[in-house]
């Protein structure tokens, strides 16, 4: 099977060069649980995942799937705004994924939006632990994600070198505005003038 090299799988690499058997990760866009199983397997017994949607029938669709591969017991499934991951999460994480835009054989015209991506980004920088990274797939393909894409380029552009490792990665020479891959690393300790 060839697989091409994308946003997501990207993030997939990335995801599997930073999760450890009993971490803590957040999947702060769950659509029909393919993230949230992914990092389910990642963190093993030991670990937890939290999994945010909007839509009852994304926690229906992601709770199926956690059952058929065992896997239910290792994350707390959240019917709410993503932007409120405060109210729920009080430890700090090694890892947040947002698989941002709408869900996949879904209501295209309920998407996530730039207001609450932000606020939900700028708590997640919060409860970031040290050498954590958050990952956000981007989709500049529509209305919503062009706007989400500014915003969020906008804000982590503005992050202390010192305290976070940004970077965006695009697709340059693909047409249709593909997905892009925006990484925020927080550095373990923070980086002396020199």
């Amino acid at each position: 099977m060839n697989t091409f090299i994308n946003a997501i799988e990207i993030s997939k690499t990335i995801c599997k060069l930073k999760l450890r058997n009993g971490d803590i990760a957040v999947d702060c866009t769950m659509g029909n649980g393919h993230d949230t199983a992914f990092l389910c397997q990642l963190v093993g017994e030991k670990g937890k995942i939290y999994a945010f949607d909007v839509q009852e029938s994304a926690i229906i669709n992601t709770k199926k799937k956690l059952q058929e591969l065992n896997l239910l017991e290792r994350a707390e499934l959240i019917l709410d705004d993503h932007q409120n991951i405060d109210k729920y999460i009080k430890e700090n994480v090694k890892l947040v994924i947002f698989n941002l835009g709408y869900l996949p054989g879904g209501n295209h015209e309920i998407t996530t939006k730039k207001e609450t991506t932000l606020e939900a980004l700028q708590k997640c920088l919060e409860l970031l632990e040290p050498n954590g990274i958050i990952l956000c797939v981007i989709y500049p393909g529509h209305e919503n994600g062009k706007l989400e894409k500014e915003a969020l380029g906008s804000l982590t552009s503005k992050l202390s070198q010192k305290d976070y490792n940004v970077v965006n990665i695009c697709f340059t020479n693909q047409i249709n505005n593909p997905p892009e891959l925006l990484c925020i690393e927080k550095v373990q300790f923070s980086r002396r003038s020199t």
